[in-house]
């Protein structure tokens, strides 16, 4: 099981702030993103487009291969001025 964690327009979006979510198998933080998507047309759209990602606490590109313990998250690209 993962523990994921969504930020900022992410959390609003979708609802919620964190997600327990069992894998088969280790897979990419992008596969993770794919199956998260499943969900429904809002999980869908709230995970499509550029986002950033972290595991453990390490930003990561999403290839990077997420196992059972790990903690994923994800949150839009940070702007500022």
């Amino acid at each position: 099981m993962v523990n994921v964690l969504f930020f900022a327009s992410l959390r609003e979006t979708l609802g919620v702030g964190q997600v327990s979510y069992q894998l088969d198998r280790s897979v990419s933080a992008a596969g993770l993103l794919e199956q998260l998507k499943t969900q429904d047309d809002k999980w869908q759209n709230a995970l499509s487009g550029q986002l950033l990602c972290s595991v453990n606490q390490d930003i990561v590109p999403l290839d990077t291969v997420v196992s059972d313990g790990d903690e994923v998250a994800f949150f839009p690209p940070v702007t500022g001025g």
